[in-house]
């Protein structure tokens, strides 16, 4: 840990532009005052921030929350407040996680809505399971690729499928997401799940700071694309969100979406799928031209799927959901990583950057060419993490230098470069059974496709297009058919070691994996990457859940997607670029450019962070948040 903390502290001082002079600090133990000694203190030559006490957690920018009964991190302090106050109420992890997406939708609409998809991972102490749902929304049944296409030809040189406009919009699936995990395990009526986010859009939710930021930079998003007619229609759009976009401070209302929001209260899903609100977004489509219709919406159905799980390091098991989402690359990036003593190596060194980078860097090749609606492409997860393949691909991987050309390491049908960005929120929950809620939801790229339903307070989102447009792609456009989806939440499980009674035979029996982590991460194709950034944090770098969220992160981007052409040998032989924060060291960035790394720096996509930990000792839940986002973790 010596070693992590020498370059956290390097990196501290480089991130203030500090010179280093030595200070006198008084050393207290037991309340006496027994030595004086000098310190080298870092001395900002710029306004910065303050300083913490020295606990011994290095890079936190505040502590993290520690709760007996309850404990929820969202990305907006109203909706972990909601989140809590519904535990309190009675209702179980999943009816308070429904409350926070709920609330997020109104407060958050730049990243999630109920026009959008939704995951989620739950650990239920009941039955002892871990279960997935796959919320994912489906392409429309009447359209045809050739019609996909003529927009992109239109547009986008025909190379993509408009972000703007129906061309990009599946069915929305998070209302049946809910339902469905209501349906199982809610405990509150899912009126009262509701009822929070239907009063604030009637009477005013505050937005705060990046929120508002986020907000104005989407209504320049859509500009060229309503001049371009891409977008078909804007004017719902502007009334809803932009008349005029939300200052930090303001209350924003939203009485369409808490009409929506209230008749499906009343009348559960169908009221969404099959009723009145189903028959005004069939409406609103033919009015625009756009290609969803009623039979879209009245035979959508999420699936209950069974998470995939790798262990790390003998002591814990990661779990991710399988495509068409891409968090197996999360657990490929892991057992590659095995091979490499990372803790020695140090946070935020070169060679363990360079072995995360490179072991990414395989990891999405085969994300590329495979991860795909699995009804469609018929590829059995299962490969991508079968005993000894990615173990077989890390012998690849040299510290000295990038790999010049990265091919998928198994046989199947690979592109450009437009998953960098997205705009995702994430949220945990946990409750006093024992039940963590691990949920992500999102409307894709921006705050979606910029179309709104007449009178209805919500846009949809912009996900299908992810969809390749290249007929021999498993990821091609076709009717009916679920996107390759970047949203994925997590969850971890860790033996538990204070209430093991070790035996000789057999040892697994007595240290059994615990349920340990729910945790997540937004930001498109950063989110695998942050995903394994944080478990390393965690075991291999021995920082606390706070610390392993503030720490500065790395992003990579370049190489095949898998939402371009079959073939394209130019993107198997790009090395990309590695994104830094300005928390890395300037000698791992001069280091990494040495070894024939592009490197910039400060733009790295850090993603949102969020997560809930189960104190094995004690019982409590441990609660963090991300420092580059508006939220707040709490609990009671």
């Amino acid at each position: 840990m010596t070693a992590v903390r020498t370059l956290l502290t390097a990196a501290l001082a480089t991130s203030l532009s500090a010179c280093i002079t030595p200070e006198p600090v008084t050393k207290i133990v037991e309340k006496e005052v027994i030595v004086t000694e000098t310190v080298m203190v870092p001395q900002p030559t710029a306004p910065g921030p303050g300083d913490r006490m020295p606990t011994g957690r290095d890079v936190g920018v505040r502590s993290s929350v520690v709760a007996p009964h309850g404990a929820a991190a969202t990305a907006h302090p109203l909706a972990t407040q909601t989140a809590i106050d519904v535990l309190k109420a009675g209702g179980s992890a999943v009816d308070a996680a429904i409350a926070a997406n709920a609330m997020l939708g109104l407060v958050e609409p730049t990243a999630n809505g109920i026009g959008g998809d939704l995951f989620a991972i739950v650990w239920d102490p009941e039955t002892q399971q871990l279960y997935g749902y796959e919320g994912s929304g489906r392409s429309p049944k009447g359209a045809t690729l050739a019609d996909i296409q003529a927009k992109a030809d239109e547009y986008m040189d025909g190379e993509m499928i408009p972000f703007h406009g129906s061309a990009s919009v599946t069915v929305p699936g998070t209302v049946d997401g809910w339902f469905a995990l209501h349906e199982k395990f809610g405990k509150l009526p899912i009126a009262d799940d509701l009822s929070p986010a239907i009063t604030y859009a009637r009477e005013g939710a505050p937005i705060p700071e990046v929120i508002s930021y986020y907000w104005h930079m989407n209504q320049k998003r859509f500009q060229g694309s309503v001049e371009s007619g891409a977008l078909e229609e804007f004017d719902n759009a502007t009334e809803t969100y932009f008349s005029p976009p939300p200052r930090e401070g303001a209350l924003f209302k939203n009485p369409d979406l808490a009409d929506t929001l209230s008749q499906i209260a009343e009348g559960g899903r169908d009221a969404f799928y099959k009723g009145e609100l189903a028959e005004r977004m069939d409406a609103y489509f033919t009015r625009i031209g756009g290609f969803l219709r009623y039979d879209d919406f009245a035979s959508h159905t999420g699936n209950w799927i069974e998470p995939v799980c790798v262990t790390y390091r003998e002591d814990y098991k990661v779990c991710e959901l399988p495509p068409s989402t891409q968090g197996i690359a999360a657990l490929q990036m892991l057992q590659m990583l095995e091979k490499f003593d990372l803790r020695s190596m140090g946070y935020g060194s070169t060679d363990s950057i360079m072995a995360q980078v490179e072991a990414k860097r395989l990891a999405f090749a085969d994300r590329a060419k495979g991860y795909a609606d699995p009804d469609f492409a018929g590829i059995d997860p299962q490969m991508f993490i079968a005993e000894g393949y990615n173990a077989k691909r890390a012998e690849l991987i040299d510290l000295s230098k990038p790999m010049p050309n990265v091919k998928a390491g198994l046989d199947f049908p690979a592109a450009d470069k437009k998953l960098e960005d997205g705009d995702t929120t994430y949220l945990t929950v946990a409750d006093k059974n024992g039940m963590m809620v691990s949920l992500i939801q999102s409307n894709f790229a921006g705050m979606g496709s910029g179309l709104v339903a007449d009178d209805m307070g919500f846009m949809f989102q912009d996900r299908g297009q992810l969809f390749s447009l290249d007929p021999a792609h498993p990821n091609v456009w076709e009717p009916g058919k679920r996107p390759f989806h970047t949203i994925i939440p997590a969850f971890a499980f860790k033996k538990d070691m204070p209430g093991c009674q070790v035996r000789a035979e057999p040892i697994e029996q007595a240290c059994p994996f615990e349920p340990w982590l729910s945790f997540g991460l937004m930001g498109g194709g950063m989110q695998p990457q942050g995903h394994v950034q944080v478990i390393l944090n965690l075991v291999d770098f021995d920082m606390g859940l706070q610390e392993a969220g503030d720490a500065a992160r790395w992003e990579h981007r370049g190489g095949c997607e898998p939402t371009g052409k079959y073939d394209d040998p130019a993107c198997e032989a790009d090395i990309g670029k590695v994104l830094l924060e300005s928390g890395i060291p300037t000698d791992t960035r001069a280091e990494l450019e040495a070894r024939g790394v592009e490197v910039e720096c400060c733009q790295a996509n850090g993603g949102g962070y969020q997560a809930i930990m189960r104190d094995f000792e004690s019982g409590a839940y441990i609660a963090a948040t991300e420092l580059r986002k508006d939220g707040i973790a709490s609990g009671y």
